[in-house]
């Protein structure tokens, strides 16, 4: 399952930076609005201590975490909508991807230049919402607020006024990004079920509510179109087992149909 977050924000925010922290791909982050022309594409694994435990359980030769597509979009300003600042084509970026991290800068540093030359984290987000609205996009948005430790915090209460949920990171010094790229994970509306065994143990990707058919088609198209039945026991389940033996001897690995709804921490094998 392909899906992807855009990292959008007035210029300057800390867009670039933030996307470097996440993937250590290098993109342009110099201090001047449109250095980021066309959009940079990373993938970042999903921190999940569950992996490594089933990995450690299992004598796993290899580990394969859930992915996250992040997708850095350069700057947009007020009236990108109607094509300032190569605003049409920023907006056609944003509108090929599933939702929305919004980078709002709450820092004041003289040497970081403002591109309307003064902090206002609610008034840069209205000014990008505006524009977004304008050209109809509407998607999953959360709000990632840019505080710099090495740097003086905006004051006032503007927390209270954000339109919606939001988390706070400092790309810098790298703090909140694990909480960062797993907010994002949510944001997708995406759970994470996994395989396990002595060859790999692997996290897969499904969206929230799906049948197991639906889940099995991340792994393998036949997975949907054949499947037959799931064999199914909980992480947390399993680790209390011990072992799939165990786990087996105590009857907790259930048989599961077409209707069974994955649920996240699944552990399943799919029977075709």
């Amino acid at each position: 399952m392909s899906l992807s977050i855009g990292i959008v924000g007035l210029p300057n925010v800390g867009k670039s930076t933030l996307f470097n922290a996440l993937t250590n791909k290098s993109v342009p982050a110099e201090n001047y609005p449109f250095c980021t022309i066309d959009p940079s594409v990373g993938i970042v694994p999903v921190p999940d201590v569950r992996l490594d435990k089933l990995s450690d359980m299992s004598k796993s030769k290899k580990t394969i975490p859930a992915v996250v597509e992040f997708v850095d979009i350069a700057g947009l300003v007020k009236g990108a909508s109607e094509g300032e600042g190569l605003g049409n084509k920023f907006l056609s970026h944003i509108r090929e991807v599933d939702a929305i991290i919004e980078v709002v800068r709450i820092f004041e540093d003289a040497n970081v230049i403002h591109v309307h030359e003064k902090v206002d984290p609610i008034f840069d987000i209205e000014i990008i919402n505006l524009e977004l609205e304008t050209a109809g996009i509407q998607k999953p948005t959360l709000y990632v607020l840019n505080n710099s430790e090495a740097s003086e915090r905006v004051k006032g209460d503007f927390i209270s006024k954000l339109p919606g949920p939001h988390i706070e990171i400092d790309p810098i010094f790298g703090t909140g990004l694990d909480h960062l790229i797993k907010s994002g994970y949510d944001l997708l509306n995406l759970i994470t079920f996994f395989t396990t065994g002595e060859k790999e143990s692997r996290a897969w990707t499904c969206k929230r509510d799906a049948t197991a058919p639906e889940a099995g088609k991340s792994i393998h198209t036949d997975f949907q179109e054949k499947f037959i039945r799931a064999e199914v026991i909980h992480y947390d389940k399993l680790m209390e087992a011990g072992s799939y033996a165990k786990a087996r001897e105590k009857g907790w690995v259930r048989t599961e149909g077409k209707e069974y709804i994955v649920q996240d921490g699944d552990v399943i094998e799919f029977l075709i």
